[in-house]
């Protein structure tokens, strides 16, 4: 039994991780100031005796003693992390900072949840990891791609010189049950606009392109690398099934059995235009591949999301 801390573990990848650890019997530290996140993903878990809940923000110095550190803390949607984006970017450095930090006085190992953003609009498909990537500094996600690329620097600096033992995970598209209703991700808009019966906004002609991880695989492969020895990464965690935005609306309408039209909408800024991972590393390293298919992800997804909009059937 370890004592692991999960930082941001009140959102949706998150509560899932926790979940699972508890399920290893590990004892579980969540911690998250619930500006994205919420206590009703993980408000079934309090009364837990290896359980613990803490109202704290990673942009603060905080004292712990534990094994393992999984650095989840950060709005991980356009619409949340561009809502106030120096605090996305004080999350993303500040916030590592301190989680490194605390990862060196104790001793722990510490994971952290990195993202496909880091390569920007790539100009290489499938990306694979060691593509430095194709990313504008200065436009409206920059402070979620550029702050989350400096985290990955200050992991492996603090690696190189004291010795802080890391690992690093890209996190591409996921998704399933707990997603936020209003977080603004495609799965999440498209299914919440199907079930409501509202048109389904598509960016662009929607012939960009996405792979979609469900969230079992998700955590699955973040655990393999947090147990995975000599290792440090960074790695591409995601699903290479590659769909186009429009291929996913028209299933998200047909498994909904919606009413619902496909209109079209401007591509937003620095939308990229195709985004893939090339998991060979992870196979190699970690023996990690998802196994859950796009529509037998999406049955429990929209499933969740028909209970919590109150919608029934």
């Amino acid at each position: 039994m370890k004592r692991v801390l999960v930082t941001g573990g009140g959102g949706f990848i998150g509560s899932h991780l926790v979940e699972a650890l508890l399920r290893q019997g590990h004892e579980v530290l969540c911690l998250d100031n619930f500006f994205t996140g919420s206590k009703a993903n993980v408000y079934h878990l309090l009364g837990q005796p290896r359980f613990e809940l803490i109202r704290h923000d990673v942009v603060e110095p905080i004292l712990l003693e534990v094994d393992q550190i999984y650095n989840l803390a950060c709005p991980a949607s356009p619409v949340h992390y561009q809502y106030n984006p120096v605090k996305t970017v004080k999350t993303n450095v500040l916030g590592t900072l301190n989680m490194l930090g605390l990862a060196k006085r104790v001793k722990a190992r510490i994971l952290q949840a990195s993202t496909s953003e880091v390569y920007g609009d790539p100009q290489i498909h499938p990306q694979t990891e060691d593509y430095w990537g194709h990313v504008n500094p200065i436009g409206l996600r920059s402070c979620y791609d550029e702050g989350k690329r400096l985290a990955e620097t200050l992991m492996f600096d603090y690696h190189r010189m004291s010795g802080v033992d890391i690992r690093v995970a890209r996190i591409f598209n996921t998704y399933g049950p707990r997603m936020a209703v209003n977080d603004g991700r495609v799965v999440s808009n498209f299914v919440v606009q199907a079930l409501k019966g509202l048109p389904i906004t598509v960016y662009g002609q929607g012939s960009q392109t996405r792979s979609f991880c469900y969230i079992d695989d998700m955590v699955a492969g973040l655990m393999a690398l947090m147990e995975a020895e000599d290792f440090n990464g960074p790695v591409n965690l995601g699903n290479p099934g590659e769909f186009t935005i429009l291929e996913l609306a028209r299933k998200v309408v047909a498994m909904t059995g919606s009413t619902s039209e496909i209109i079209f909408a401007p591509l937003p800024a620095d939308d990229p235009v195709q985004r893939r991972p090339d998991i060979t590393l992870a196979r190699r390293k970690l023996g990690w591949e998802p196994g859950v298919a796009l529509e037998e992800g999406l049955r429990p997804t929209i499933a969740d999301f028909r209970q919590r909009l109150g919608l029934g059937g």
